[in-house]
Order: C-alpha cells, then structure tokens, then sequence
C-alpha cells in the first residue's frame, strides 16, 4: 500500500470532514454491515436539487469511515444527478489502495448509504 494514500485514508478517518448530525436535513438514513459491524449515517440538506449540505455520523473501521468523510466532500454542493451517476469505482479511486473484498463492502457503504437515502435505491 503506497505510503500517501495510507496517510490519506488516516487522516480522514482522524479528522473525519462533514462529521457530526444535521439538525435541518430533509433526507436521513442509516446503513450497516452486519458481518464487521461498520455504520454510517447520513444527513443531507437538498436545496433546488442540489445537495446544500452534508453530514454523517458513524463508528467502525479506517475504510469505512474515511470513505463517508471522502465522500461528503465530493458530493457537497453537487446537484443529485451527479450523486446518482457516481459509480462504485469513483468512490474507489478516491480512496487510491486496493481492497480485498471483505474491505471492499466497507468501503462502498457509504455510497450505497447515500443513494438509499437519496433516492431509495442503489443506482
């Protein structure tokens, strides 16, 4: 695992951005894994069909937490056709390491979290 994107992942998960409850959010939703017991949940603020604001909650791994900080900063102030477009393989790339795949389903919960929320669907 290359040394900048270990740091990345860490950093997030430490100082974790978007992190806290969003009193005025009109969509909210909870996601879990079962097997290693990773949460997130999801606070949203949609304006004009833009997503205004952004903030989750969670406990669980380094993966899992770091993805839902990485990906409140790419979809904030993005229109929901953009979230609903974004791909599995977005997110990955972003977090820059190769997962296994029981390290694969955490970090993908944060974005199927969100499109549930958003929309009541993986998309």
């Amino acid at each position: 695992m290359d040394d900048i994107y270990l740091e990345h992942i860490l950093d997030h998960f430490k100082s974790p951005r978007n992190y806290g409850i969003l009193q005025d959010a009109n969509y909210v939703y909870e996601g879990g894994n079962p097997t290693c017991g990773d949460m997130v949940k999801f606070f949203v603020k949609v304006s004009d069909g833009k997503i205004e604001d952004i903030r989750f909650i969670g406990k669980g791994c380094a993966i899992s937490q770091a993805s839902a900080s990485i990906l409140t900063e790419l979809v904030k102030g993005k229109d929901l056709e953009f979230v609903k477009n974004m791909t599995k393989e977005q997110l990955l790339d972003e977090l820059g390491i190769e997962l296994s795949p029981t390290r694969l389903k955490c970090a993908l919960l944060s974005i199927e979290t969100l499109k549930m929320a958003l929309f009541g669907e993986l998309s």
